[in-house]
């Protein structure tokens, strides 16, 4: 199995590039659910341990939906696909500029990518040959649900919903005492689980499509400034997001312009919990399925960390790999 690493402001993205199998379907929505129930064996060989990690990400490309995109990707993680992947998005745009799937040219070219929310449009910035960075224009994205109240042992803390490209639950960490920094990331792992499972089946993570339905991730936010915050992002079954989340980052530009502290144009400086950056902007309100609903962009840099040819040995009692956590 050949894979591509790359990583997105400090989180880890794999590039699957040869050696597995083509995913049937007619639309990237398909094809995840093919790799989802028939092709499993391959994600789980590249994402587990020894050769991958509970931390990391990666996603098969794939043929696009239709001609108005240049390609399409399935997300993959340690527990299973999701729907949307922004420093996925930055980072596999990236690669296929550097890896002359596609040529560039200098300054901003221009690309549709689809993914399984939707079709998301790619500026990548290319100077003297190299790539900068890249800002991807997400799927519609928009608010569910403000106020809900969350039991976090015995004490309620107030929560919102709002969608992305997935569906993420956001709490200011200041209510539950924390501040977003590595050393309380155990803290905020085990959280981000607890409350995930409270709100599971909770109405405002329904779709229209129920394929992009149920809450993916939970964000908990510091601010550090009027247009400035940190975060750390708990996804799946207690994954860290080393980056400031990339499709987290559009729900909560949606949040903050629903609370009105965020306007069209306005740059929000989203920090992770490691440090790295992401800029965020609202480009224009929209309407999807009767929804208030906002156009964003997010921009981010990826960098190419190595390449890697993965063999399984048929004596191996490992198979494809272990968790730990």
């Amino acid at each position: 199995m050949e894979v591509v690493d790359y990583h997105t402001a400090g989180e880890p993205f794999r590039i699957v590039v040869g050696g597995a199998p083509a995913l049937s379907g007619n639309t990237v929505l398909e094809r995840r659910a093919d790799a989802q129930k028939n092709h499993d064996d391959v994600r789980r060989f590249v994402v587990n341990e020894p050769r991958g990690h509970a931390d990391q990400y990666g996603c098969f490309v794939v043929p696009p939906n239709d001609p108005g995109a240049e390609f399409g990707v399935v997300f993959f993680h340690k527990d299973g696909y999701s729907t949307a992947c922004g420093h996925g998005t930055i980072a596999i745009a990236t690669w296929a500029f550097e890896s002359g799937l596609l040529r560039p040219g200098d300054g901003l070219n221009r690309i549709s990518i689809d993914v399984p929310s939707g079709r998301v449009r790619v500026e990548v910035n290319v100077v003297d040959g190299r790539v900068r960075d890249a800002t991807f224009v997400n799927v519609p994205s928009f608010v569910t649900a403000t106020g809900l109240s969350v039991d976090i042992g015995g004490s309620m803390v107030s929560a919102a919903v709002a969608y992305g490209g997935a569906f993420y639950v956001s709490i200011d960490a200041a209510d539950l005492g924390l501040s977003v920094t590595p050393d309380h990331v155990e803290r905020f792992i085990s959280l981000g689980r607890h409350v995930k499972a409270s709100l599971a089946g909770h109405p405002s993570a329904v779709h229209s499509d129920p394929r992009l339905s149920g809450i993916y991730g939970v964000i908990f936010s510091e601010r550090l400034g009027p247009y400035h915050q940190r975060n750390i992002t708990i996804f799946a079954d207690g994954e860290v997001d080393r980056s400031p989340c990339g499709s987290g980052t559009s729900a909560r530009l949606a949040l903050l312009h629903h609370a009105g502290e965020l306007e069209v144009g306005d740059v929000l400086i989203h920090d992770s919990v490691i440090g790295s950056r992401f800029l965020g902007r609202v480009l224009a309100v929209t309407e999807v399925d009767r929804r208030n609903s906002v156009i964003t962009a997010v921009t981010g840099s990826a960098h190419k960390t190595g390449t890697a040819t993965f063999t399984l040995d048929p004596e191996d009692e490992l198979g494809l790999g272990f968790q730990i956590r």
